[in-house]
């Protein structure tokens, strides 16, 4: 009996064993409490600025006076004065021409000038007896009208004389080419000894004004009424010219608004606008491309962030501004942007705002500030990859 009892015991040990064994490996594991994970960012703050607007465009580079330089008279090239690319300056001699016909012509007119001037002295002297002579009737009244007649004629041969005169020496003047405007000499198309003609159409050579200059060009129509308030300002409006991008491009010069055209290009929507340069540096050139930045306002006291720190929404912009070790969502609005900046309301001077990382952000969400890798960090890890 004693036994029994021990075997019943120990079976009920093991089934008590087994059954504390099996509880252990069936029962659920407890669930871990996690923290929320950090999302990295990069952060800016707003400043407060004056910041100036502009509007760009693409120009080309106008010479106020270009200028082909043509024979007035017929005749062979006797010597040229100056060199392609040379400077001249307004009235500077810059070619001849033959000139031994005209002067001949105008010896022939000198001549018959002198003629005629002694037959007009004698008729006068001869007039003033006929008229001494009528007075007591010593000849008749029509000896007199005729002489008076006589030398009204001669008056008038004078008067042909001197006519012919002034228009050989106007011929001859013409034998002398001289520069109409001030500027730099072009190629050249004819070379001594070559026989000029009026009717030539290519002419000598251009002389074009380098300095000052304009550029012309244009502006959506929608920018005319800032054009013409800018044009009524007291201060000019400023006109940078660029080689390439008007941002990142060389800055070839700077000008200022000079004037727009009377009417709009129908067919484009656009306004041209013309601005003039000091150009003593000559980098702007006469048929040159370039990019045309004009400042059209200053906003004064503006909150300026980068372009990247804005979001759009479905019908908002907004920003992720940091508090604490989250973010909250802004809306903000824009008031102007361009590639490398954004004026916006709605923040505060100093906020600090999510500059990267905003495409797994959310309102309330954990967020850890990361600096930028430097530069030149970044090109040593791209040279180490390859």
């Amino acid at each position: 009996m004693h036994k029994k009892k021990k075997t019943v015991m120990a079976v009920a040990v093991l089934v008590g064993g087994l059954a504390v064994g099996l509880w252990t490996f069936t029962r659920p594991a407890p669930k871990r409490i996690t923290a929320p994970t950090a999302v990295p960012v990069q952060v800016v703050n707003v400043v407060r600025e004056d910041v100036p607007r502009y509007a760009t465009g693409i120009g080309s580079v106008l010479s106020l006076q270009n200028v082909v330089v043509r024979t007035q008279v017929d005749g062979i090239l006797t010597r040229l004065m100056v060199k392609e690319g040379q400077r001249v300056k307004a009235g500077d001699l810059l070619a001849t021409i033959d000139d031994r016909s005209i002067r001949a012509a105008l010896g022939q007119a000198n001549a018959q000038l002198s003629q005629s001037q002694a037959q007009l002295n004698v008729a006068e002297i001869d007039l003033k007896r006929y008229k001494l002579l009528t007075q007591d009737n010593s000849i008749p009244k029509q000896q007199f009208d005729q002489q008076q007649a006589l030398v009204n004629q001669l008056k008038a041969t004078v008067q042909g004389n001197q006519a012919s005169i002034n228009a050989a020496q106007v011929q001859l003047s013409y034998t002398q080419i001289r520069s109409p405007v001030t500027g730099r000499v072009g190629i050249r198309n004819v070379d001594e000894g070559n026989f000029l003609r009026v009717t030539d159409a290519n002419g000598l050579f251009s002389v074009t004004q380098i300095d000052p200059i304009a550029v012309e060009f244009s502006l959506p129509q929608d920018m005319l009424p800032t054009l013409h308030e800018l044009l009524a300002a007291p201060a000019p409006a400023k006109v940078n010219a660029y080689m390439g991008d008007g941002t990142t491009g060389t800055l070839l010069g700077g000008g200022t608004l000079s004037l727009i055209d009377n009417q709009v290009a129908a067919t484009t929507g656009t306004i041209r606008a013309k601005a003039l340069f000091d150009n003593t540096t000559e980098k702007l050139w006469p048929g040159q491309l370039v990019s045309v930045r004009i400042q059209t306002a200053i906003d004064r006291a503006a909150l300026k962030v980068p372009p990247q720190v804005v979001q759009r929404g479905i019908d908002q912009h907004y920003v992720f501004r940091v508090t604490g070790d989250k973010v909250e969502v802004v809306p903000v609005k824009v008031l102007y942007q361009n590639s490398d900046l954004v004026l916006i309301s709605g923040v505060n001077v100093n906020d600090v705002l999510v500059s990267d990382g905003q495409s797994r952000l959310k309102d309330g969400a954990h967020i850890e500030v990361v600096k930028a890798e430097p530069l030149a960090t970044l090109a040593d890890a791209g040279g180490a990859a390859k």
